[in-house]
């Protein structure tokens, strides 16, 4: 399995890891999971200060940090471009990832078993990073988003193999004063209904935990299963960066 952490020192141990736990530890989690259970998506508050999101955003220059920089365009994903983190992940990224997950994962098996799903996630990012490289899926997810004016990420879902953890995160980290339009979208298929658009604002430094795929719906039968699928808005003015924190491995 290949390191995780920090090349100054295990992440844990880092005052702005250990600044990070702290606020993920004082999150309404109660709140969280009901926004999640009714919308697909709930908001987290502020996990990164405004100095720490200057600081994330400004890895995006140092290519030495990435495994892939990918132009939407080329792929027909929509305008803009993204890099994918290298291993070892940088110690904010590693800190939100591993304190983050088993909260997200209290929800994933908890709709699990509404659902009647045959499958269940481990307690720990480590066990499920584990599972994931014993299938083969050792790259790692966590991406940096880059967005001029004109440019927009077409709805999509982030799969990337087998091995599916069905949340993950994103934290705005420019500041919406500073940009027009670039709104989080995310749309949800109902069955035999029209879709239903969820447009969630964010603060600078704010995270919001969603459904990556699918999400159980109560419906007067029981639970069912609705698709969803996330974007970006078109950027109208200045720019717009946000870190993706998926908590699976890609193949």
């Amino acid at each position: 399995m290949q390191n995780t952490t920090n090349p100054k020192g295990p992440a844990r141990s880092s005052r702005t890891a250990q600044r990070i736990a702290r606020r993920v530890a004082a999150v309404g989690w109660s709140r969280v999971e009901a926004e999640l259970d009714a919308f697909g998506v709930g908001r987290l508050g502020p996990l990164l200060t405004p100095r720490e999101c200057a600081a994330v955003a400004a890895l995006y220059e140092e290519d030495v940090r990435f495994r892939s920089r990918i132009a939407m365009a080329r792929h027909g994903f929509g305008r803009g471009e993204y890099k994918y983190f290298a291993y070892p992940l940088p110690a904010a990224i590693e800190s939100l990832r591993r304190t983050v997950y088993p909260h997200a994962a209290r929800v994933a098996n908890r709709w699990s078993a509404v659902l009647g799903l045959d499958c269940s996630y481990p307690a720990s990012l480590a066990a499920m990073l584990r599972r994931c490289h014993d299938h083969g899926q050792r790259r790692p997810t966590p991406l940096l988003l880059k967005y001029a004016a004109g440019d927009f990420n077409c709805l999509h879902q982030d799969v990337y193999g087998e091995q599916l953890f069905p949340l993950q995160l994103v934290v705005l980290l420019s500041d919406p004063d500073r940009f027009d339009g670039g709104e989080f979208v995310l749309t949800e298929q109902r069955p035999r209904m029209q879709s239903r658009v969820e447009v969630v604002p964010l603060a600078q430094g704010e995270a919001a935990l969603f459904a990556v795929n699918q999400r159980p719906r109560q419906g007067t039968r029981g639970y069912h299963r609705v698709t969803l699928r996330h974007g970006v808005s078109r950027v109208r003015r200045g720019e717009r960066i946000a870190l993706g924190v998926i908590f699976h491995d890609a193949a």
